[in-house]
Parts: C-alpha cells; sequence; structure tokens
C-alpha cells in the first residue's frame, strides 16, 4: 500500500504562482514514476506532469513552459512548481504514483487550485 497526501494548493491571481507538493509514505519501490493529473468540474481528470525515479518527465502541451515537476528520492516527495497561471488551471490536483513492480496504482485526495482576480 502507498499513501499520497498532497499540500499546497490555494487561490491565486492570473499570473501568479503556486508549489504544490506530495509525500509518499508506505511500500515504496525504488523504481517507480510519479505524476501530477488534474480534474476540472465537467472535464475528465487529465495528466500534467509526471517524473520517473530517473528524473525523466513528461508534461501537458498545456503547461509546458510554465510548470515544473521534481522530485527528492530520498524524501519520496514529488513537486509541482507553477508559475504563469491561467484560470484554465483552475482544478483539482492530484498525485499519482505507480511502479512495474507492482500492478497497483495510487492516487492522493487531491488539492484544489483556484486562479482567479
Amino acid at each position: 500500500q502507498v499513501q499520497l497526501v498532497e499540500s499546497g494548493g490555494g487561490l491565486v491571481q492570473p499570473g501568479g504562482s503556486l508549489r504544490l507538493s506530495c509525500a509518499a509514505s508506505g511500500t515504496i519501490f525504488s523504481i517507480n514514476t510519479m505524476g501530477w493529473y488534474r480534474q476540472a468540474p465537467g472535464k475528465e481528470r487529465e495528466l500534467v506532469a509526471r517524473i520517473t525515479s530517473a528524473g525523466s518527465t513528461n508534461y501537458a502541451d498545456s503547461v509546458k513552459g510554465r510548470f515544473t515537476i521534481s522530485r527528492e528520492n530520498a524524501k519520496n516527495m514529488v513537486y509541482l512548481q507553477m508559475n504563469g497561471l491561467k484560470s484554465e488551471d483552475t482544478a483539482l490536483y492530484y498525485c499519482n504514483y505507480r511502479s512495474i513492480r507492482s500492478a497497483n496504482v495510487y492516487w492522493g485526495q487531491g488539492t484544489q487550485v483556484t486562479v482567479s482576480l
């Protein structure tokens, strides 16, 4: 089992920044991928960014150049630095963990990001 706890969401004005954090605990395999997904009201959950334990990253086209994902393997932490936030970034952001060593995929409870004047 893996537990994921997100933090760092909030209300921010357009153009502002936020940094999301996700702490993973439990049975963490050294080879894994952690990522951030988001879901806006009435829309499907979508990938924002993900990072492997080796440091390879993938980003959604909509956030490239504005968001940066990073991680600290020793602390089982993953971060999402979000700059240049837009109203369309408003969503519930979820942390995700998966490993080739397990068939299970784990999700956090989500942290709300609202971009508004």
